[in-house]
């Protein structure tokens, strides 16, 4: 396999890999490791170029900084890509791959679950490299992180229904949900439950389907959804889906879903807040994933009680944003990064920094947020049961928040 540098200014390192012999092409951006190892998924997408590819993990990264920064995780920011077609193009020997260009990392960048990719993946690449998390429960893992996400997005809902429309309950709150994989399904089976009126849109007509008969919502065209008028619209499967095509078609008051990189360029913010529409940002919303893998590295393993504690954190930060939005009168997106960037100034007034060659196997990081998690099983089991939501089984999602 033939590693090489690709430079780029404001980051610490993004290399590229590539074994033509079994087809293999990736990319590992680290954004910062102020806080400590660069956390991010891995996203196995079928781009059509390698300047796509390293345009979309050189945005990831930087947001898996901004979001682990505002999540607490003591964590820093990072992200690879596989360039491939995950319906057609893999295989074992491509994770395995993946597994030694990860090591070569040397605990600076830590792996996870991503669009495209699973569980299974995860086990290929952990058979090279002990830098990588969402590994199985059987395996002493987190799982499929998707409740997560699904569950923090939830919450940033609620916390912004409450603030901008003045309502303390979400019984009759209209939501579009773009995307049903598996966050969009986990969130629309919460929604449901809070009594939400639901209207569905994904690319895949036959997942649609049946997410709508799941959730008793009615469906509309992927093109249409933009224009339907509900109180909240929320994009849970690729990015950039607000741009200067969509903003003039929005019928809604409040933007929050799951999906990463929503916006298509900053000044979009500013464009939904001169037209009174309430944006929750992304990589604070959506950070229920990231949460929860990163507890896979406390001290004394994996804590689904503590876990969920941090994931329920998410409320509380998005209305803090929403007073500083209000205060300083700027974006959410911007009030939003000035948060992200304190914590961030404040990690290197301390003076920290990532384990670059000495570092300790996944399960063993000492992460600042992990070092109360506690191994309280009985607990642990009754807060999984209210995490976790059924799916159909082999569902895939876009949207899976890290």
């Amino acid at each position: 396999m033939k590693i090489t540098a690709v430079p780029v200014e404001g980051y610490e390192r993004v290399m590229k890999a590539e074994d033509p012999a079994i087809g293999f092409r990736a990319m590992i951006a680290v954004h910062s490791t102020v806080l400590g190892p660069a956390l991010g998924g891995l996203r196995m997408w079928p781009y059509a170029t390698e300047d796509e590819a390293r345009t979309d993990v050189l945005r990831l990264s930087r947001g898996m900084t901004y979001k682990s920064a505002v999540a607490r995780t003591g964590l820093g920011g990072g992200k690879s890509v596989i360039i491939g077609d995950p319906a057609t193009q893999k295989k074992p020997e491509i994770f395995r791959a993946m597994g030694d260009f990860v090591e070569s990392f040397k605990g600076s960048y830590i792996t996870a679950e991503d669009v495209g990719t699973s569980v299974q993946d995860m086990e290929w690449i952990r058979e090279r490299t002990r830098w990588v998390t969402g590994r199985s429960r059987e395996e002493g893992g987190s799982g499929d992180p998707s409740p997560y996400t699904a569950y923090g997005t939830f919450l940033g809902i609620k916390a912004f229904v409450e603030e901008v429309m003045g309502k303390d309950s979400l019984r009759g709150v209209k939501v579009s949900i773009q995307g049903v994989g598996h966050v969009g399904l986990y969130l629309g089976q919460r929604l449901r439950e809070a009594g939400c009126e639901l209207v569905l849109c994904d690319v895949n007509r036959e997942r649609v389907e049946y997410a709508a008969k799941e959730l008793g919502a009615s469906v509309c065209a992927p093109d249409e959804v933009y224009s339907r008028p509900v109180d909240v619209f929320a994009p849970c499967a690729l990015g950039a889906v607000v741009n200067d095509r969509t903003i003039p078609q929005l019928k809604c008051r409040i933007i929050a879903g799951a999906a990463n990189n929503v916006l298509h360029e900053p000044r979009h913010g500013a464009e939904l807040k001169r037209r009174g529409i309430a944006y929750a940002p992304d990589y604070v919303i959506n950070a229920g994933g990231v949460i929860n893998v990163s507890h896979e590295l406390a001290p004394r393993g994996y804590d689904e009680k503590v876990s969920l504690k941090q994931v329920e954190g998410i409320y509380g930060t998005l209305k803090r944003i929403l007073a500083i939005s209000r205060e300083k009168d700027v974006t959410t997106a911007e009030a939003a990064d000035h948060l992200a960037e304190e914590i961030l100034a404040e990690g290197r007034k301390a003076g920290k920094a990532a384990p670059r060659s000495k570092g300790k196997a996944a399960g063993k990081v000492k992460a600042g947020a992990k070092a109360k998690a506690g191994a309280k099983a009985k607990a642990a089991t009754k807060a999984k049961s209210k995490a976790k939501a059924k799916a159909r089984p082999g569902s895939k999602g876009k949207a899976k928040g890290r």
